[in-house]
């Protein structure tokens, strides 16, 4: 004998005897006044971001369009055409960030974990102040910084690599006098990022789950093997995001690149020298001022060019958070 499934029984409100039974009416949800202009705003703040986007996009693409035709007398220096122009400038903007990049992020991730791990409470919170007030300077300071305290303090160090270290590629000679190279514009731009990568992993490692830290320690790790096992690939992430904002600003930095460094449109991978790649932000900076005719939309398009590579930054960056932590859920 075969039998059927019912369809659940309907809920009914408990009634007084001798009245029949009525069904139960689902409560109609009230939206107050202050969910729906809070919903409202981020609403229209997302779709402004992504309106200031397409509007910046629009501009730079359609003030570009003459220097992609330009002539050859129109172009300064030597180039002939705008992609000869522009090449040294996109090297030396991806080499300078690069430099600022490898320096920054281990000193970044061991501050962190100091400031996390091993640091006093009290010595913990006043190293964490200070290296949030670093973000805080302006580019202009880190370049007087860069001008008259670091390269003068580097020069020397630059002569003994160039002595010592010669026979490497990135050593090689002649060394600047000054002290005003590709290095130094990298370290201070390590300098410059150092705060905002800091500040993420620092919060990235105190999210690490405390039981997964305390199991490390209980199965016998050292304090080092519990952050190798538990806070580093916890971390992991964070960590690739925070360095991926601070590439960010430092392929955009304008002030502290053109203070320092004593340009010129060439592709060299040599730190020491004085003759040193340009940097795109910097390029705009020096010569928009005179600038006029076909140079203004030159400039613009290169403005282009480091707008399409930011953006391609940002978005490896994202696939990269999204893979790993892809990866992390799946195990």
């Amino acid at each position: 004998m075969t039998t059927t499934a019912q369809p659940p029984a309907t809920p009914v409100q408990p009634v007084s005897p001798g009245k029949p039974e009525v069904p139960a009416v689902p409560p109609k949800v009230v939206q107050r006044p202050g969910d729906r202009i809070f919903s409202g705003s981020t609403l229209a703040a997302g779709i402004l971001i992504l309106v200031t986007l397409a509007a910046v996009a629009i501009f730079l693409v359609a003030q570009s369009l003459p220097a992609f035709t330009a002539d050859e007398s129109d172009i300064k220096g030597d180039a002939t055409n705008f992609l000869s122009y522009v090449w040294p400038l996109v090297f030396g903007t991806v080499w300078a960030a690069f430099i600022a990049l490898v320096i920054a992020v281990p000193l970044a991730i061991m501050v962190a974990l100091f400031i996390t791990h091993y640091a006093p409470r009290r010595l913990a919170q006043s190293l964490g102040y200070v290296i949030d007030l670093l973000a805080a300077v302006p580019s202009v300071v880190y370049g007087l910084w860069g001008i008259g305290v670091l390269a003068p303090a580097v020069q020397p160090v630059y002569s003994w690599l160039v002595e010592n270290m010669g026979w490497f590629p990135l050593f090689a000679g002649p060394v600047s006098g000054t002290g005003r190279t590709i290095l130094t514009v990298g370290i201070v731009l390590a300098v410059m990022i150092l705060p905002i990568i800091t500040s993420l992993s620092r919060e990235i490692f105190l999210q690490t789950p405390k039981l997964h830290e305390e199991a490390a320690l209980a199965l016998g790790a050292t304090r080092w093997e519990m952050i190798t096992i538990a806070v580093l690939p916890f971390g992991r992430p964070g960590i690739v995001s925070a360095s991926m904002l601070g590439l960010g600003r430092a392929l955009g930095e304008t002030m502290a690149v053109a203070m320092v460094l004593s340009p010129s449109l060439i592709v060299s991978l040599v730190l020491l020298q004085s003759q040193n790649p340009n940097t795109i932000a910097a390029n705009i900076a020096l010569n928009f001022p005179e600038a006029h005719g076909v140079g203004v939309n030159i400039l613009i398009a290169s403005g282009l060019i480091l707008f399409v590579i930011t953006f391609v930054v940002n978005f490896i960056s994202r696939a990269i958070v999204d893979r790993r932590k892809a990866f992390s859920g799946a195990n």
